[in-house]
């Protein structure tokens, strides 16, 4: 049997018409959006398939949407007998991996990333913080360079990707501030992302307390297999570890390329992203380039993926 591990991504993701095609054609699919639209008493389907953007685009509208798609995809996998030997996720990409691992149900889940997505909202001003794509730099020169910010300039180090781009984030006025000292340190660029707040830096911590009391109404489970953490780049599998590193988690740098390489290091025959769009392919490949991907998101993309799967090219 073929070594796969699931991946599934995170905010920046979503776009509208997610998940339209595997509903059009798949009655299980049609049964779990309308059961999230009923949980979260909204009409998350038509927004996912209609828009507007901006709205899709909103913490708590887009992290409800990404683990739908994903969980979707993760159903349809498992009714082929498709079973992961590990998995991750990308930032919000980590609740859908604990789902598909049977750590939380998708009914505690799916309300609880709306949650969670409205209070780092609420973390900090809107429009106040952002983020921003450093390429062609070292973590360490980034670091160093984020030392020569004044202390009212507030920046950290966000996602560490894969080789050559490291995500910041944090006040609008720091990361400005930044991007000009990075450009005059050596970095090639800076892009600055289209989310709408410092998402994994320490301005996220008001978020905490009451984050804290959320999570204290989920019931965790053991995993049926090993999820790596954002945090630790580590495989978790026991249910007393999820919560403190989901809490972390909010504030603390997703290390997605060293959880790769950890996961690379166990043998794997494929990584399959699930849900929507193909980031995280992209990033496993620039990783490690020899490693075999798929993005696992219509009836096209599953179709090519069960013929790898079950022995076919």
């Amino acid at each position: 049997m073929k070594r796969v591990a699931f991946l599934f991504p995170g905010q920046g993701s979503q776009a509208v018409g997610m998940g339209k095609a595997l509903y059009n054609e798949h009655s299980d699919v049609r049964a779990l959006f309308h059961q999230a639209d009923q949980l979260l008493e909204k009409e998350l389907t038509k927004l996912m398939f209609e828009g507007p953007e901006n709205e899709l685009t909103e913490t708590e509208n887009a992290q409800p949407a990404l683990l739908l798609s994903g969980i979707a995809v993760q159903k349809l996998l498992q009714k082929e007998s498709v079973r992961p030997v590990m998995a991750a996720g990308h930032s919000l990409g980590e609740y859908s991996a604990l789902v598909a691992a049977g750590a939380m149900s998708f009914e505690e889940a799916l309300p609880l990333v709306a949650t969670r997505g409205k209070l780092m909202e609420e973390a900090f001003p809107k429009g106040k913080g952002t983020m921003a794509a450093v390429l062609g730099m070292s973590q360490g020169d980034i670091e160093q360079t984020l030392e020569q910010l004044n202390d009212d300039q507030v920046v950290d180090i966000a996602n560490l990707n894969c080789p050559g781009q490291i995500v910041i984030s944090g006040s609008k006025e720091g990361i400005d501030a930044a991007a000009g000292l990075l450009k005059e340190n050596g970095a090639k660029r800076v892009l600055p992302l289209n989310v709408s707040g410092p998402f994994h830096s320490r301005l996220m911590k008001p978020a905490n307390e009451q984050y804290a009391k959320e999570l204290d109404r989920i019931t965790f489970s053991h995993n049926e297999f090993p999820v790596y953490a954002n945090v630790t780049a580590e495989p978790v599998t026991d249910k007393n570890s999820v919560k403190e590193l989901l809490i972390r988690q909010l504030y603390s740098p997703v290390r997605f390329e060293e959880s790769i390489r950890h996961m690379l290091d166990e043998g794997i025959d494929a990584f399959v992203e699930l849900g929507t769009g193909k980031v995280l392919s992209g990033l496993v490949r620039k990783i490690d380039r020899k490693t075999k991907t798929f993005a696992v998101q219509d009836p096209d993309s599953l179709k090519k993926f069960l013929t790898w799967y079950k022995g076919g090219s």
